[in-house]
């Protein structure tokens, strides 16, 4: 009997973030995207309330996909979830993952038992930037940098087309490089992190602060005075509008991140730096800057091979690398 062919063959990712689960079913060639399935994390409930949801959330995409793909349940090898904070890849566990208030957590055992189907783990932004690098702005690349920027700044490397986790899975924490030895106080306890200057909390906060000495900017009216509702969005949309703070916010972020990927640059030296999440909402606002700084501060050589692009996958870049990961994990491939 001949093998399955790969674009019947199907695997559900899955990306657990802090707010939201998103649930999709890919076939193993990627040409094929069922379902989107997403639900409210609500963490408080606890784990075992979170991953009872998620594995109904991965049996109903397998039931709708039957359906529209018309496949048997047979044709679903496996499930790879995207998960955040630092995991253990080869015992399955999430070690810690604050914002749902996770510590050793296994994830895999429970989800195998839920779902009676394989499961493979990695770092949410692990599986970001093996989404853009299989299926998104960073197709084709050889050596790749991922940064997700959201309420965090999160990141992944890959290194001759295969994730680089390091010697305890923890590699590609770029949100924590050092930009400013005496800088800002980040939520890891340390100071001068770069996600202390670039998550989109601190921008937001970058921007109340410099609101004390501006009154000319339209950000006050954008939330009916109440600053304590100013996001990164709303910096971003004010700053299309040619406000001259939000701008100013913008350059700055623009420059903090430079600084630190023209650092990676210089060590990495990819072929693609993709940067998704919130932030590309600012457009060449931000990415023009980015570029100059960069092309400053790395060396011409690197820096000239390099392109910086924001990602394409907004939503379902989580899910595709969950996906691309199971298989990388499953064959000691990266997936074609």
């Amino acid at each position: 009997m001949p093998s399955p062919s790969p674009d019947s063959q199907f695997i559900i990712g899955v990306d657990l973030g802090g707010t939201n689960v998103v649930v999709s079913a890919m076939s193993l060639d990627g040409s094929r995207l069922f379902g989107a399935l997403s639900e409210p994390t609500l963490a408080v409930e606890g784990a075992e309330a979170v991953v009872t949801r998620m594995a109904r959330m991965v049996n109903a995409t397998i039931e709708t996909t039957m359906k529209d793909a018309g496949v048997a349940r047979s044709a679903f090898i496996g499930v790879g979830i995207g998960a955040p904070g630092t995991v253990d890849r080869e015992k399955g566990l999430v070690l810690a993952a604050p914002n749902l208030k996770w510590y050793d957590f296994p994830l895999i055992e429970r989800m195998t038992a839920l779902t009676g189907l394989p499961v493979r783990i990695d770092n949410d932004a692990n599986c970001a930037t093996y989404g853009e690098w299989w299926l998104g702005a960073a197709r084709g690349g050889v050596n790749v940098i991922g940064v997700t920027i959201g309420t965090g700044v999160g990141g992944g490397i890959i290194i001759d087309r295969h994730v680089y986790h390091g010697s305890s899975d923890a590699a590609g924490e770029i949100g924590h490089i050092t930009i400013d030895l005496n800088g800002r106080r980040c939520g890891c306890g340390n100071y001068g992190c770069l996600e202390a200057y670039a998550s989109g909390s601190a921008i937001a906060e970058r921007a109340r602060e410099a609101l004390h000495n501006d009154e000319s900017s339209v950000l006050p009216t954008l939330v009916g005075g109440d600053l304590s509702r100013i996001t990164a969005a709303v910096v971003y949309k004010a700053a299309g509008e040619g406000d001259a703070l939000a701008l100013e916010i913008v350059r700055d972020t623009a420059r903090y991140l430079g600084a630190g990927l023209a650092n990676l640059l210089n060590v990495f030296n990819p072929d693609v730096v993709v940067i998704a999440g919130g932030v590309t909402q600012a457009g060449e606002a931000l990415f023009g800057p980015l570029r100059t700084e960069v092309r400053r501060r790395a060396f011409k050589s690197v820096s000239d091979r390099c392109q910086i692009v924001p990602g394409t996958l907004p939503g379902t870049a989580g899910v595709v690398g969950a996906v691309a990961s199971f298989i990388s994990q499953t064959t000691g491939r990266p997936p074609a």
